[in-house]
């Protein structure tokens, strides 16, 4: 397969395309029990948000980001981020004005309390591999490890996001803009600069590791 046809097969496997995008959202929303988890959501998660992440933070559809047990501290820099601008989505900006209007103190505070549903893997081998470069990187290419910033059980911290049990193609979709410089938020570079030196097999091997932590 060329190198063309290898970067087609990662973006088709992110659900890029916008249009089919929209309709998992909404097929997200159809199927998704608004139960106990979201009875003291906010408003505006419980109107707005639940459509694509899931009223609890885990959402059905993996090309939405689980936002359930997200760390406060960078819960509130995305949002704050996509409210200004300095992040973009598609998806996103239609949900801006109802986030403009709501307390982002709640709603960030509400994500981080909700426990993040468990991931899956599909591929114990393609996730074997991910394993050994999010333990321990890639020295020949100067890819360093995955556990260093998020910790070895992908937890996270105030600075790095939790990653444990996000979904695959989510993942693989912010690395590539990482890589391809489409994604321009990340504190001092350091991922564009991690994702730069990946190969797209390395992102989807990590990518599949990190889903079944």
């Amino acid at each position: 397969m060329g190198q063309g046809s290898k970067r087609a097969s990662v973006r088709r496997r992110t659900g890029r395309g916008s249009a089919w995008a929209r309709l998992a959202c909404v097929a997200a929303w159809a199927l998704a029990p608004l139960g106990a988890a979201a009875a003291d959501a906010p408003e505006v998660v419980q109107t707005v948000c639940a459509a694509c992440h899931g009223p609890d933070g885990n959402s059905l559809a993996p090309t939405f980001p689980k936002l359930a047990g997200l760390q406060v501290e960078y819960l509130e820099k995305q949002l704050r981020e996509f409210l200004s601008g300095k992040r973009k989505n598609d998806l996103m900006d239609s949900s801006l004005p109802a986030l403009k209007a709501a307390n982002l103190g709640d709603v960030v505070a509400y994500y981080a309390s909700q426990k993040r549903s468990a991931g899956t893997v599909s591929d114990d081998k393609l996730a074997a591999a991910g394993k050994a470069i999010y333990d321990d990187g890639n020295t020949g290419s100067g890819v360093p490890s995955c556990s260093g910033c998020h910790q070895p059980e992908g937890e996270g911290n105030a600075r790095y996001p939790r990653l444990a049990g996000q979904h695959a193609t989510y993942t693989m979709a912010q690395m590539q803009a990482f890589k391809e410089g489409t994604r321009t938020n990340d504190k001092a570079r350091v991922m564009r600069a991690v994702a730069a030196r990946m190969t797209e097999q390395e992102i989807a091997a990590v990518a599949e590791y990190i889903a079944g932590l």
